[in-house]
């Protein structure tokens, strides 16, 4: 049985456009959900109230695309893409799209990383994806550099970004994004760029790391045919419910990192095709975050569960604040707890909360809420051009049809992504061909549920592929697993994830002692431990949840290690001990 979305929500209202880039997508009033003569300016910087129109932010990417140009030699026409990836490692700001435009502009891919990374991890991203120019920001360059001078990269192909609050001088020696705007007015204009029929389906438009299943981060090659699907896919599924609520435009938050799928798609193109204003916040910080709300009157509020964990331990101070604008809280990147949602909803009981599913690989969205059709713990429907089955995990592999039964979701959507860069085994298993298509294996155990209007909502259950999630952000066992292993303290070891109140999710380790620290403590050996981890990844990769010291890693006959026992065993320790309590 394939599942679809419900029947309230329209058809795709046009052809997907498949022959220009993204940026000629979000201009065009043809296909935008609301012209821009009627839609809010697309970006607004949240500490210091700067706005971009669409004529500013057009502007800017036509100068910084010349500038770039005359800075490395790179033209529209010439060339091919992968010889001008351009790399981005930097906090939200709102010259962060702008950027990414300007290297579509002369035919180029941004590899968007995560300003959360280390030296070592940025290393891995400039390689794998053969940067030739990267952008960072001051708080960002020590990391930068380290990296740059490990991948290769010549200094004089770092640019920074200033940000406005910047308190100290930049640093000298470093060309800016506002050397590349001067050089970029100063410089003839650039040709016109030619595509061919069909290129954004066959050409990246991105490259966003996702951890996949083992080893480090892959690049999932996005192109602008996804992210154009997947802004239509949305607005047209939201359109019902805002109608409903006489929603027109909105102002809505944009906290998440950028470099993120979720951001990326749904907050700095589908928002803004539909004609919202993104209020952009560099990281999260109650206070900056509170009176953002307050100060631009944010209608909602696009965020993950510990920031929604946040307010709820911060209850008193939320109340310093007029949070009255707030209409609609949605959530994603893990589900919500359903002792979360209703205490959030008795503080606030004029707030919608809904819930999304989606993931990099289908470059975003699969479900969501609409706020015409809430069901609270589901991740909400299946949004317009995408088709549903799943798959039992446990058996034969027989597709399930019946409601209120899990088994892997296998989906397939204009928007499902290209593949993995240079990895075919990845792909191999991901990406899947029956009689029906190509399905995109999303390595979920999830179910179909019937709702109060008596519609089909999907519900996560669990993750087959045992990502970690910390604070929205992917984590895989394997990758932490390796590195473990190559401390002399550690004859084995295995990594799961635990439930945390603040970031949802945190990796724990279970380790098997070598002969190397017989004669060691428990505790001296897990500081050894915990401290070659912290001094190689970022923080959210940290084993906050603890090491456990255990005889052996349980492993099925072919070696693979047994997490799911391991798992299992965790949560029963977890209910006896509260059962003490």
């Amino acid at each position: 049985m394939v599942f679809t979305s419900p029947s309230w929500v329209p058809d795709l209202p046009f052809e997907i456009p498949d022959s220009i880039p993204i940026a000629d997508f979000m201009r065009n009033d043809k296909y935008r959900a609301l012209p821009l003569s009627q839609s809010k300016a697309p970006f607004t910087c949240g500490l210091t109230g700067t706005t971009y129109s669409w004529a500013t932010v057009l502007q800017r990417v036509e100068f910084l695309a010349r500038g770039l140009s005359a800075h490395t030699g790179w033209q529209p026409n010439e060339g091919v893409a992968w010889d001008k990836v351009v790399g981005i490692f930097c906090v939200n700001t709102i010259d962060y799209i702008p950027l990414c435009y300007a290297t579509h502009r002369l035919n180029g891919i941004p590899s968007l990383a995560n300003m959360a990374y280390s030296a070592q991890e940025l290393t891995h991203q400039l390689t794998s994806s053969s940067i030739r120019v990267l952008f960072t920001c001051q708080s960002l360059l020590p990391v930068a550099l380290q990296a740059a001078d490990a991948a290769g990269l010549p200094r004089s192909n770092i640019f920074l970004i200033p940000q406005r609050t910047d308190k100290l001088p930049l640093p000298s020696g470093f060309k800016t994004t506002d050397d590349l705007l001067t050089l970029g007015r100063n410089t003839h204009g650039l040709e016109a760029l030619r595509w061919s029929k069909g290129q954004a389906r066959r050409q990246p438009a991105f490259l966003c790391y996702s951890s996949g299943t083992s080893g480090l981060p892959k690049a999932v090659m996005i192109s602008h045919y996804n992210v154009i699907a997947n802004a239509i896919q949305t607005t047209t599924y939201e359109s019902v419910g805002r109608k409903a609520k006489g929603v027109v435009t909105q102002v809505m938050l944009g906290l998440l990192p950028m470099s993120h799928i979720y951001s990326l798609v749904l907050i700095c193109h589908t928002s803004v095709c539909r004609g919202d204003n993104v209020v952009i916040l560099p990281k999260f910080e109650l206070d900056t975050f509170l009176g953002a709300i307050q100060r631009f009157k944010i209608e909602q509020l696009t965020v993950v569960p510990p920031i929604i964990v946040r307010l709820l331990a911060e209850r008193e101070k939320c109340r310093q604040f007029d949070l009255s604008s707030v209409r609609l809280v949605y959530c994603g990147a893990a589900p919500l707890g359903k002792q979360t949602i209703e205490e959030l909803l008795k503080i606030y009981p004029s707030w919608t909360l809904g819930q999304g599913y989606g993931m990099t690989e289908s470059a975003v969205g699969i479900s969501s809420t609409g706020e015409n059709d809430v069901l609270v713990m589901s991740s909400g429907s299946l949004l317009p051009g995408v088709k549903a089955k799943l798959v039992d995990v446990l058996g034969d592999g027989r597709e399930i049809t019946e409601l209120e039964k899990p088994g892997e979701l296998w989906i397939q959507s204009p928007s499902v992504v290209l593949g993995y860069l240079h990895n075919e085994k990845a792909n191999m298993e991901t990406f899947v061909w029956d009689d029906q298509g190509r399905w995109l294996r999303t390595g979920d155990e999830v179910m179909f549920v019937r709702g109060e209007r008596g519609h089909e909502h999907l519900v996560v259950v669990d993750r087959i592929k045992e990502l970690i999630k910390v604070k929205g952000h992917q984590v895989a066992p394997a990758e932490l697993e390796a590195h473990i292993l190559a401390h002399d303290a550690v004859a084995d070891c295995a990594v799961i994830q635990i439930p945390d109140e603040r970031s949802g999710e945190v990796p724990k380790a279970f380790v098997v002692r070598s002969a190397e620290v017989k004669g060691k403590s428990d505790d001296e050996v897990a500081r050894m431990v915990l401290k070659h981890v912290e001094d190689h990844k970022a923080s959210y990769k940290w084993i906050k949840g603890g090491i456990e010291f255990v005889a052996e890693i349980p492993k099925s006959p072919s070696g693979k290690i047994l997490r799911r026992l391991l798992r299992d065993r965790e949560r029963e320790k977890r209910k006896a001990e509260g059962a003490k309590l």
